[in-house]
């Protein structure tokens, strides 16, 4: 897919951009006030903005953060971001307390080259949940174009996603067109072995993933609560392990229940595999008590367990398939990482990923904290910076932003 790239825009410098960038991250409180201790979205984005810069354009960016439900809330204001961006850069980054009105505008019009403005949170107006046309075309007031590289976001049909497209020429950034470059290398032509990796909670977010990439991977790798429901669908006792009641399917806009779900896949694929050995306890907090069942031998989660890890038989035979591929997408933590009792399997799993002789691509919030974690950072070939987009992607989903912003 090649989209309409900030560089083939002509006549850049003297121009207004609206920079759409997804900083939707975690602030921490430090004494009275908000940070941003995680900047990797920001960082993500340095390389767009430095070039604009370059082009001697004024920038005015704008995401939202958060979910205040079009409420104005302190704790989700935009000025820890546009602090932190601005010690990045090195630079002054201003920012306003609307990102609609006449004072934003007012302060629009005296941009200079060089310039850079952030605008507040857009959900802090209930109008962007709605996509509201009118909203939408007035966040693009007083500016000359806009440069999308918000990859998180363009899943989201929102105002100021997909509705300011409509009233401004726009352009993919840097960002944007490496996510698309590197995640075509497991859709299109990869490299075989193909070996895709899937953990998490949920399989409504994954069903469509499966579907699109099961033909042609090798082999696909289910850890996680993700693995719960495939037992569930073989006929396993999953104790008091999660799993998902009932998900809507988006595109068909019906109930499905999972377990059947995870049944037709296991019917029409056969390279989905499960785990061998699991660790269970009957309770997920640094007080459990894990017990090693083996699945191969008959053994059971009791009524009272939880499946909370994978085992060592099965984080040896991942890690031997993991070792043999030549392209790996991984989505999904294995287990309860964040319960040192039960991160061995994700650990492990995350360094065999990151050593293999592979063309490697990873994805999802959690699947990001994991990297950082284990301090893997720079060890894989690609960490997109949206797992739901990320997954939509993969799995053909159609995505109106992206519609937009092609060549």
């Amino acid at each position: 897919m090649k989209l309409k790239s900030i560089k083939k825009a002509k006549f850049l410098r003297g121009q207004k951009v609206l920079m759409r960038v997804a900083y939707d991250i975690t602030l921490a409180k430090k004494g009275k006030s908000w940070i941003a201790p995680d900047n990797r979205r920001l960082v993500a984005t340095l390389p767009t903005i430095k070039y604009l810069l370059k082009q001697g354009v004024g920038i005015v960016f704008l995401s939202w953060l958060k979910r205040p439900d079009g409420k104005v809330m302190d704790k989700y204001r935009m000025d820890p971001v546009a602090k932190e961006l601005s010690r990045l850069l090195k630079k002054p980054v201003d920012k306003v307390n609307d990102c609609v009105g006449l004072a934003v505008r007012s302060r629009i019009k005296k941009l200079k080259s060089g310039d850079l403005l952030m605008l507040e949170n857009v959900r802090f107006h209930p109008e962007e949940m709605t996509s509201n046309s009118r909203f939408a075309k007035e966040l693009t007031q007083g500016l000359d174009l806009i440069c999308f590289d918000a990859w998180a976001q363009i899943h989201r049909i929102h105002a100021s996603t997909l509705g300011i497209l409509k009233y401004l020429p726009a352009y993919s950034g840097f960002l944007l067109d490496k996510e698309i470059n590197n995640l075509e290398k497991i859709t299109k032509h990869p490299k075989k072995p193909l070996t895709i990796i899937l953990g998490g909670a949920k399989i409504s977010d994954k069903v469509n993933v499966l579907q699109s990439l099961a033909q042609q991977a090798d082999q696909i790798l289910i850890g996680g609560g993700l693995a719960n429901v495939f037992l569930k669908a073989q006929g396993v006792e999953i104790g008091r392990s999660y799993l998902e009641d009932v998900f809507v399917d988006q595109a068909k806009r019906k109930k499905i229940n999972p377990v059947k779900a995870a049944k037709n896949i296991l019917k029409q694929h056969k390279n989905i595999v499960l785990p061998l050995d699991l660790l269970v306890a009957k309770q997920m907090n640094q007080r459990a008590k894990p017990r090693l069942i083996n699945l191969t031998k008959g053994e059971q989660i009791e009524k009272n367990e939880m499946f909370l890890d994978i085992g060592p038989q099965t984080i040896k035979y991942y890690s031997e398939i993991i070792k043999k591929s030549r392209t790996i997408l991984w989505n999904g933590p294995l287990g309860v990482f964040e319960i040192s009792q039960f991160e061995l399997g994700t650990k492990k799993i995350a360094r065999a990923v990151a050593s293999a002789k592979a063309i490697t691509v990873i994805g999802g919030g959690d699947t990001e904290e994991v990297v950082k974690k284990y301090k893997l950072e720079g060890k894989f070939d690609h960490v997109s910076t949206g797992g739901g987009a990320m997954l939509d992607f993969l799995a053909g989903q159609k995505l109106p932003v992206l519609d937009k912003l092609k060549e």
